[in-house]
């Protein structure tokens, strides 16, 4: 695991803990990461890798231009660098991520946006050892972040109690079940027990020793969500829908956003457009947009646009088995395969974007006929239209396309964790998966 299930610990005593002892000596706690995965490394070394290079900046001390671009450059590479670092660590901290793999993206956003804002504001200096220094910390952060990936797996102690053994299937960690003589690994990340299980006494005061001493407790179905992605929906009682409603200031700020970007995709993506629309008909007759009644955020139905991928004619508006596609789908066409494997055939809901009925990230709406069915067949099935629908989403960037009511509850789970952790961290993540799924096609159908 790359990131600590901190965020839904029962209670723990803020902050790590020098190693002590629980029950007499017999367990030793922390958590005590490696050196390798201690902020105190990971980001100075990342700063002296970007400002390194500018030591052969050469200025002339008694001409003030050479002197301030030279400090302009040195402030430039450290606020990239501390916001990059800022960002990675908010983003990485949910699950399915490897932090290592998401340096060099969110680096060159941080980077971009540094140097262009001083760039804007007029600041002097030299690019090229920037661009230098950029590489270096990239290079750096991410090497860091494998080895210590590597060198360090988290542990984690099972209370044997109710539902938390069936954690062990859970790849990721390394598990340890405690005994009547309980002993936890070292370093300890955290306890895990089922609070729903009738606890015996002893353990109860085991627990409360474990957080006094520092070690995090979780709950099992919130240390289950954090290793998957999932939120488990079985249990009204422990998901009460009020407690998922998704912060509305974001929502307003996620519309301004989402159009803005829209305009300007709407602009660079023209010509590209253009070219496809042509190619869809030329590959086959019929229209080179597909609509399609799907469902909104509110539950009402909209008009989906897409390009067709599909022989003209080949879906029903009504009919539930036709809203479905399957692997090697006999009714894609040649060109259809290659634009669905891409998603450049999401592309026109870029329109229903700017008419206020998609994101660009949400949970992906349904064909209204297959929406119906499964409200039909799976609980709180409606409850994922309380934010609007997207062109991508958490589900997709997981799990892929599926049609079977099985798979689409799982999906439910994905689109349920999406809501409760609703925000711009959780986005942006998002969209670095989604760039890996255009880059190798993962899910298509």
């Amino acid at each position: 695991m790359s990131y600590v299930l901190e965020s839904n610990a029962v209670a723990s005593a803020g902050g790590a803990v020098a190693p002590s002892s629980l029950e007499g000596g017999r367990a030793s706690v922390g958590p005590r990461p490696s050196w390798l995965g201690s902020a105190g490394v990971q980001l100075p070394g990342a700063i002296v890798a970007a400002v390194a290079p500018q030591f052969y900046y050469s200025w002339d001390p008694y001409t003030s231009t050479s002197l301030l671009g030279m400090l302009d450059a040195y402030a430039g590479s450290v606020a990239s660098v501390v916001l990059g670092y800022y960002v990675l660590k908010r983003v990485t901290n949910f699950p399915t991520t490897h932090e290592s793999a998401a340096v060099l993206p969110i680096f060159s956003g941080s980077f971009v946006a540094v140097l262009g804002l001083l760039a804007f504001l007029g600041w002097r200096f030299d690019y090229w050892p920037m661009f230098v220094g950029y590489v270096l910390s990239v290079v750096w952060l991410t090497a860091v972040l494998f080895v210590a990936r590597q060198v360090r797996k988290r542990q984690f102690a099972l209370l044997p109690i109710g539902d938390t053994l069936s954690l062990m299937s859970q790849p990721g960690p390394q598990w340890k079940v405690l005994t009547a003589m309980p002993v936890l690994p070292n370093p300890c990340d955290g306890v895990v027990v089922d609070l729903r299980a009738d606890i015996p006494a002893h353990w109860e005061q085991f627990l409360t020793t474990c957080v006094l001493a520092g070690v995090p407790v979780f709950h099992v179905n919130q240390a289950r969500e954090r290793l998957t992605g999932r939120l488990d929906i079985r249990h009204l009682s422990e998901n009460m829908l009020t407690s998922h409603d998704p912060h509305h200031a974001y929502l307003a700020l996620k519309r301004v956003f989402d159009t803005l970007a829209a305009l300007a995709a709407l602009v660079v993506l023209g010509p590209l457009l253009i070219v496809v629309a042509l190619l869809v008909k030329l590959d086959s007759p019929g229209s080179a947009l597909f609509t399609q009644y799907r469902i909104r955020k509110g539950g009402s139905k909209f008009t989906i646009y897409k390009f067709r991928t599909m022989t003209s004619g080949a879906a029903r508006p009504q009919s539930r088995n036709d809203a479905m596609t399957r692997d090697h789908d006999p009714r894609i066409t040649r060109i259809g395969a290659f634009l669905r494997k891409s998603r450049i055939d999401e592309l026109p809901q870029i329109l229903n974007i700017l008419k206020g009925e998609m994101s660009w990230i949400g949970p992906r709406p349904e064909a209204a006929p297959l929406a119906e069915w499964y409200e039909s067949q799976l609980p709180f099935y409606q409850y994922r239209h309380i934010v609007p629908p997207g062109i991508t989403g958490w589900a997709q960037v997981n799990q892929g396309h599926v049609t079977d009511p099985s798979d689409v509850l799982d999906k439910l789970h994905y689109d349920f964790f999406y809501i409760k952790n609703f925000s711009i961290w959780l986005d942006m993540l998002i969209v670095l998966k989604t760039l890996r799924t255009m880059l190798t096609g993962f899910g298509a159908r």
